[in-house]
């Protein structure tokens, strides 16, 4: 168990950086994809609005091994020969496509409990709509969604577990490692739970503070 610890840091320093990436490449692709499915453009809101029920329908898993694997094969017949896909680059992308499907319904649903008013009455100061979703919509937006954001994050650190599969060294990869190599499952696999208790629990902490320091005095 000692020879694993090394691995054990490694594994969670790409856990980490694997989910600071997803997190913030897919909170950047929900607010783009709320904005779509807000848009007067009919066309847009549908196309949008079927990328988020199609990713939302389809187990994580299932949309890994199809980024992994399909992106292998495309790459391979565009290039001309065999060229497999980086499996932190495999996870990246498929983490932030299922975090920015969930993303973008949460923040539609937090711009739409805007009162109305607010985003007519800024519209009547002459504000172009990028200084109405800047000044007035963003502002109370994230405070709606940081609930909803922080179970989210939470998931998505537990998710990394699943990139395990295409051969990322993550904790998961070396907990499975190491419970096959030494045959003590129940060591590692602990070891491995108690590395995800703590980095959810920090995200956990992190959101709290975030949440009290957006609330709104007096509620």
């Amino acid at each position: 168990m000692d020879g694993f610890a090394v691995q054990f840091v490694s594994g969670l320093k790409t856990t980490v950086l694997l989910a600071l990436v997803s997190g913030v490449l897919g909170m950047a692709l929900g607010l783009l994809a709320a904005a779509g499915r807000l848009s007067r453009w009919r066309a847009v809101s549908l196309l949008v609005g079927f990328y988020t029920t199609i990713i939302r329908g389809v187990p994580e898993l299932i949309i890994i091994l199809l980024i992994y694997f399909g992106g292998t094969v495309a790459i391979s017949a565009f290039f001309g020969r065999y060229v497999e896909v980086n499996a932190f680059l495999a996870g990246v992308v498929s983490l932030t496509v299922v975090f920015g499907a969930y993303a973008a319904e949460i923040f539609r649903g937090a711009v739409l409990s805007i009162p109305a008013g607010q985003i007519e009455a800024a519209r009547s100061l002459g504000l172009h709509p990028w200084q109405t979703w800047l000044l007035v919509i963003l502002p109370q937006m994230l405070r709606i969604a940081l609930p909803a954001l922080a179970n989210q994050s939470i998931s998505l650190v537990k998710e990394t577990s699943l990139i395990s599969i295409v051969g990322l060294t993550d904790i998961m990869r070396v907990a499975a490692i190491g419970a096959g190599s030494l045959r003590a499952p129940l060591t590692f696999y602990l070891a491995a739970s108690a590395l995800y208790l703590a980095l959810t629990s920090l995200a956990l902490l992190i959101f709290n503070r975030l949440e009290r320091h957006f609330a709104v005095p007096g509620r």
